[in-house]
């Protein structure tokens, strides 16, 4: 496939190199020319220094012959633009743009090709306070993940020897649920080395686990691998920009929150937003400033600026000082690797996590959804099956029967997913639907026609054949 990518930031360039490893051919266009080189010399790739929104750029890059359009520059009216160019000019089929403003998101009419002709709008920043709300209501885990709607939960979790199956084959698991309770864990990761489980693999203490079970199980699950930590109630952010703004307004009715930020405009800013919000004008780094609002009192610290230094430094200072749980956004992934697990407890990489649902838009045999895992070493995949058991590799096979590569594990499937399964009353009065019915993924369960079926890559080149497995014969229609 011939791709243009507009934008050479962490987003435009984790893009290009996520789908170079596919065998598409990348072209990738930017205004910083020294940038295009230093990627250059490290991607079989080719480039444009240029206006990304200008017809003479897009052309430049292969437009009249590409067949999709990526447009992730920082700017949401170039994005649109070339969009609009990249349908009208050069009819390229599909186009997906970043876009930020809520202006344009919440509207779709704007997005139409009657409009700017977007086919599918991303909102990184978005994705990444999803991510790390979610981190914040499962305190125990490194990486969580939803499926089908939140029908399914993916966590990533660390063994301790408190767990009451550590030590224990995978297969005693099962012991310790109640009937109506199942779960599987998908992959174990021991001193950074995959391991594909099956029965009789042993957990051990510090064995990084990727547990998945449907979404109103996913706690239980978890107790019996870990001992539970205190839910968070205190959470500090460093950081007032576009995601600390985003993460602090998306907690602050749940949790006590304070936010740090340098720039006095911004921090003012920022506290006319936040109603029920304190909003501190400083540095996260500052020793003095954290103890004066007693950091060792905190349950999580969340280092969120655009400085990787900073938010390892702040992250690294906050833990030392007291706080419970450090959380740092690092977009290099040599600091990533280094910082985890040491000084900071998590390190999130913005890229790896929109990049799925980037992914997702562009992926082959109807991936409904796309999440990037160990910072961009595995994968996890939802992958709908369609066809007859004539035209399709999966459907009406048992999942042992099938020729899964090796590294591949069939996790969950969650079948019906149009229907509603049950209706539940929570403790608020609030109704909580459920749709459609989760299977954990057996040997004997037998994949069948629209089911969405849950499958975890231990490395990411695996998930080109995964997709082969998926697509339907011609005659399908």
């Amino acid at each position: 496939m011939k791709i243009i990518i507009l934008g050479a930031g962490q987003v435009g360039a984790s893009a290009a190199e996520s789908l170079l490893s596919e065998e598409n051919d990348i072209t990738l266009v930017d205004q910083n020319e020294e940038l295009l080189d230093s990627l250059q010399n490290r991607l079989d790739l080719q480039t444009v220094t240029g206006n990304a929104a200008h017809p003479s750029v897009i052309a430049q890059a292969g437009g009249a012959d590409a067949d999709l359009l990526i447009a992730v520059t920082q700017s949401d009216q170039t994005n649109l633009v070339a969009c609009k160019v990249a349908h009208s000019l050069f009819n390229i089929p599909t186009r997906i743009a970043r876009l930020r403003s809520h202006d344009f998101l919440d509207d779709a009419r704007l997005l139409s090709k009657e409009n700017f002709a977007v086919d599918f709008a991303l909102c990184p920043e978005q994705i990444i306070t999803d991510y790390i709300v979610r981190l914040v209501r499962f305190p125990e885990a490194l990486q969580v993940l939803d499926f089908v709607g939140g029908r399914v939960s993916l966590v990533a979790i660390r063994a301790n020897r408190e767990g009451l199956i550590v030590g224990k084959p995978v297969s005693t698991l099962r012991e310790h649920l109640p009937p109506d309770m199942d779960a599987r864990i998908a992959a174990i990761y021991r001193n950074d080395k995959p391991i594909t489980p099956t029965g009789n693999t042993r957990i051990l203490p510090g064995d990084e686990l990727f547990l998945l079970a449907a979404a109103e199980h996913i706690r239980p699950v978890m107790r019996e691998l870990r001992r539970m930590l205190e839910p968070v109630q205190r959470v500090m952010i460093a950081g007032g920009g576009n995601i600390g703004l985003r993460v602090a307004s998306a907690l602050e009715r749940e949790y006590e929150i304070k936010v740090i930020e340098n720039r006095i405009a911004q921090a003012e800013y920022i506290a006319d937003r936040l109603k029920d919000t304190l909003v501190l004008e400083g540095s996260g780094t500052d020793e003095e400033l954290l103890e004066q609002e007693n950091i060792a009192e905190m349950d999580l610290f969340l280092a969120l600026t655009n400085d990787d230094e900073n938010n390892i430094m702040a992250a690294s200072l906050a833990k030392r000082m007291g706080c419970k749980r450090a959380v740092a956004i690092i977009n290099r992934h040599a600091y990533a690797d280094m910082a985890q697990g040491g000084p900071v407890d998590i390190c999130i990489s913005p890229a790896y996590v929109s990049i799925g649902a980037l992914l997702a838009c562009i992926r082959r045999g109807d991936v409904a959804a796309v999440h990037s895992l160990r910072r961009g070493a595995a994968e996890a995949l939802d992958m709908v099956a369609h066809g007859d058991p004539g035209n399709s590799r999966v459907v009406g096979k048992r999942i042992r029967d099938i020729r899964w590569p090796e590294g591949v594990t069939v996790a969950a499937l969650v079948r019906d997913f149009d229907t509603v399964e049950s209706l539940e009353v929570r403790d608020d009065g609030t109704v909580d639907r459920r749709l459609g019915r989760v299977e954990i993924a057996h040997g004997d369960a037998v994949i069948q026609s629209g089911d969405h079926v849950i499958v975890f890559c231990i490395k990411k080149k695996l998930v080109k054949k995964v997709e082969r497995l998926f697509q339907v014969g011609l005659h399908f229609l």
